[in-house]
């Protein structure tokens, strides 16, 4: 069983999933998400792995300055395993807690 996506990692390709982006418009679109500010160093780090994957590739441009990513055919079925599985992980969890309703305090 392969682990679950970084979070680095699974909110860039969500972000891609919206269609091609330069760095600082992942950086902004994950923020708008998520409240979290990703910094270059974690970005640039996670689209190098995610290319080496074969998730994304760099869209070649004449501005050297902005560097569009695009999700790749593998990319986009990574992304939908594993939103598949915090689908599970979600779902379980909404189930144990509405059996277990609320919990007493023991003293």
């Amino acid at each position: 069983m392969q682990l679950p996506l970084t979070p680095a990692v699974f909110h860039v390709l969500l972000a891609l999933s919206g269609g091609e982006m330069h760095g600082y418009a992942i950086m902004q679109d994950v923020e708008a998400m998520t409240g979290w500010q990703m910094r270059a160093g974690t970005l640039y780090g996670a689209l190098a792995r995610m290319g080496r994957r074969g998730w994304i590739e760099e869209i070649q441009t004449d501005d050297y300055r902005r560097r569009p990513y695009a999700l790749t055919a593998a990319g986009r079925l990574e992304l939908v395993r594993h939103l598949s599985l915090l689908d599970v992980i979600t779902k379980t969890g909404h189930k144990r807690i509405a059996r277990r309703g609320t919990t007493r305090r023991r003293t």
